[in-house]
Parts: structure tokens; C-alpha cells; sequence
């Protein structure tokens, strides 16, 4: 069966904290494990989610494999190089700080008989929108609704200044 493997190195997260993430999508089919990924508040959730989705796109596009029918059969954390830091301390002493890196393998499988995904994962497409005042781009003129919007603003004291206000010199 083709596999798919894909590769991080040099992620500035300790490997314990990664191996713990890591763990929970192992096993998983790929819809599955991205929803994992997308619902974990842990720092490093976030560059595994990255390379789920690229490791998914290469299948995809170069060796023609379908999403649906890939799972996640490893994914190996693995330590990097260490930063070698000095903390200075009381009497001319020095502790050392030790910034661990992290090397991520993630190896994609094809399973024919995976069952269909409980759910689907819907990703927002980024959209440039065009810049107002610019030479080539058209300028949007604003409606009613919006200038009185802007006025409104204009007039309401911000954050700070309603907070703290100044005493005037009348009652001080």
C-alpha cells in the first residue's frame, strides 16, 4: 500500500510537549485527527495540524491518493538541537537554560476499507481584498449608513479616555 510521509524539523517546542499531541492523533483517519488537532488549545497543535494538511496535499497531488481513504499510521518525535542559554544568578553564579527543538515525522497511509468520515472538515479560504485608494482599484463610495457609523465613532471618547478622566481645575 503507498504511503506518504512528510517531515518537520527544527520545531522550537520541547519534544515531550509535541509527543503528547502527537500521541492522540496516531491511528486516526485523517478527517478525524485534523478535528483533533483543530479542538486543542496546546501550542504545538498547531505545526502538526500544518503538517497533516501538507502531508494530505502531497498524497493528493502526487501520488493520486484519495483523502478520504487515508489515516495517520505514525507519527514519530524525534529531539532536535538544544540552545545552550545562561540564566545569571546570585553570586556570580549562572543556571543553565536548555531551549529543546523538535524533528516530526508523520507517515500517511491508504486503508481501502476505512469506513466513511463522521463529519467534514470545512477550511475558510483567505480573501485579498482590494485596498481603497489606490490607483487601479476602484473606490467604494460609503453609504449613508456608514458615514453615520464613522461620525458616531468619531464623536465617542475611546477606551482611555473614559476610563480616566482629567479633574478640571473648578472643583480641585
Amino acid at each position: 500500500m503507498p504511503r506518504q510521509v512528510a517531515q518537520l524539523n527544527y520545531l522550537r517546542i520541547a519534544p515531550r510537549k509535541v509527543r503528547s499531541v502527537a500521541e492522540l492523533i496516531k491511528g486516526l483517519p485523517v478527517n478525524e485527527a485534523e478535528a483533533q488537532l483543530l479542538l486543542q488549545p496546546r501550542r504545538a497543535a498547531q505545526p502538526i495540524l500544518k503538517l497533516l494538511r501538507s502531508a494530505v496535499a502531497n498524497a493528493k497531488n502526487n501520488q493520486r491518493l484519495s483523502p478520504e481513504k487515508l489515516y495517520v499510521e505514525s507519527i514519530r518525535v524525534d529531539g532536535g538541537p538544544m540552545l545552550k542559554r545562561i540564566l545569571p544568578r546570585a553570586r556570580g553564579m549562572a543556571t543553565p537554560i536548555h531551549k529543546k527543538m523538535s524533528h516530526i515525522t508523520l507517515t500517511l497511509m491508504e486503508d481501502v476499507n476505512l469506513k466513511q468520515p463522521r463529519f467534514t472538515v470545512v477550511v475558510e479560504k483567505k480573501v485579498k481584498l482590494p485596498k481603497e485608494g489606490k490607483e487601479g482599484s476602484p473606490k467604494k463610495e460609503k453609504s449613508a449608513k456608514e458615514k453615520s457609523h464613522a461620525i458616531s465613532e468619531a464623536k465617542r471618547p475611546g477606551f482611555f479616555k473614559r476610563i480616566f478622566t482629567r479633574k478640571t481645575g473648578a472643583g480641585a
